[in-house]
């Protein structure tokens, strides 16, 4: 019982956190994603895609979740150009509302229309912490299976968006995309589900605009 109260005594004062970033945000009329999925399903390697796919005027900021090194901010940086910071966590599983903060803060918000925050690689933890995000993007990978939005619902009723990634190696996996979008739908009706392949650029298009179309919103 005091493990349970204590978890919700710190959800509790994120929640409230969030709600500060979030008034941040809309006054500064900038869209905040928050990036989220597995291990090796392809964020870093879609943000490399999706941003040049945004066009231009819009200016970008990322900020880029790890454990340890500075391997994606560096490659996010360089196949892009947009400003962006590193954060390191000290060994966290998950981004908090407290560190997403302080992440914004360190990053700079002047001056952007969208920020990008790639979390934690993992299905569990970064889905109970509200990061102050205005779009939380699930990306599901082809070799993970079309059935992990049964094995981690909370991922999936969270997200604002699935994106299925890696669709270019669908032939080689037992991977039905019918079933997968069945699957999130099981879990969250009202998520927009995209199909692409970051490699080859299939699909990209159609999740930049609807990332253009929040931006829209947010400076309204």
């Amino acid at each position: 019982m005091k493990t349970v109260l204590i978890k919700e005594d710190i959800l509790s004062r994120n929640n409230e956190r969030a709600r500060d970033v979030r008034a941040l945000l809309q006054k500064k009329k900038i869209f905040y994603v928050n990036l989220m999925s597995s291990p090796g399903a392809g964020k870093t390697t879609l943000l490399t895609r999706l941003i040049p796919a945004l066009g231009d005027p819009l200016r970008v900021g990322v900020i880029e979740a790890d454990i340890d090194s500075d391997r994606d901010a560096v490659a996010v940086e360089r196949a892009t150009g947009a400003r962006t910071i590193q954060m390191h966590t000290g060994g966290a599983c998950h981004i908090t509302c407290q560190m997403s903060l302080e992440a914004l803060e360190a990053l700079g918000t002047d001056g952007l229309d969208v920020i990008f925050l790639e979390n934690i690689g993992n299905l569990v933890c970064p889905a109970e912490f509200d990061t102050g995000a205005n779009m939380n993007l699930v990306l599901l990978s082809v070799p993970e299976g079309d059935d992990k939005p049964l094995k981690y619902p909370l991922m999936f009723e969270v997200a604002s968006a699935v994106a299925v990634t890696k669709l270019d190696v669908a032939p080689i996996f037992d991977f039905d995309r019918a079933r997968a979008e069945k699957n999130v739908r099981l879990r969250n009706p009202d998520a927009r589900v995209f199909f692409l392949c970051a490699k080859t650029g299939e699909g990209v298009a159609e999740l930049a605009e609807a990332i253009r179309a929040g931006i829209r919103d947010a400076k309204r």
